[in-house]
């Protein structure tokens, strides 16, 4: 598997393969390359972000994420989850909207204020 690292700037190409001694890297300048490489090939985690309803705000959406990366895999389950809610104003940056959402441990926080309408 070939990636371009993200980590820093540099974007190094790395390479993956897994033989019989285990996972084999090359191409990353640094420890962090190394480990991003094996984590986005073993078990890729990414943090989730979109927008819920909410009622009675000054805004009709409210942008949301996960409070910490969550399973590749789980983005569909906990798209899924969130398209059918709606929350109600006032709703502060950081509050959590669902708690352990799609059995992940991550939380859905509110990524910004929405004040009452007026």
């Amino acid at each position: 598997m070939k990636l371009i690292c993200t980590v820093c700037p540099q974007g190094c190409e790395i390479t993956v393969k897994k033989n019989d001694e285990g996972w084999h890297v090359e191409g990353n300048r640094c420890k962090r390359g190394r480990e991003f490489a094996l984590q986005e090939t073993i078990s890729p985690m990414r943090v989730l972000t979109t927008s819920v309803w909410i009622e009675g705000g000054d805004h009709k959406l409210v942008s949301v994420k996960t409070d910490r990366p969550i399973p590749k895999e789980k983005i569909g389950e906990a798209i899924g989850e969130l398209c059918d809610i709606t929350i109600n104003a006032p709703v502060g940056r950081g509050d959590i909207i669902i708690k352990n959402i799609a059995d992940t441990d991550a939380n859905i926080i509110a990524t910004r204020d929405v004040r009452l309408s007026s």
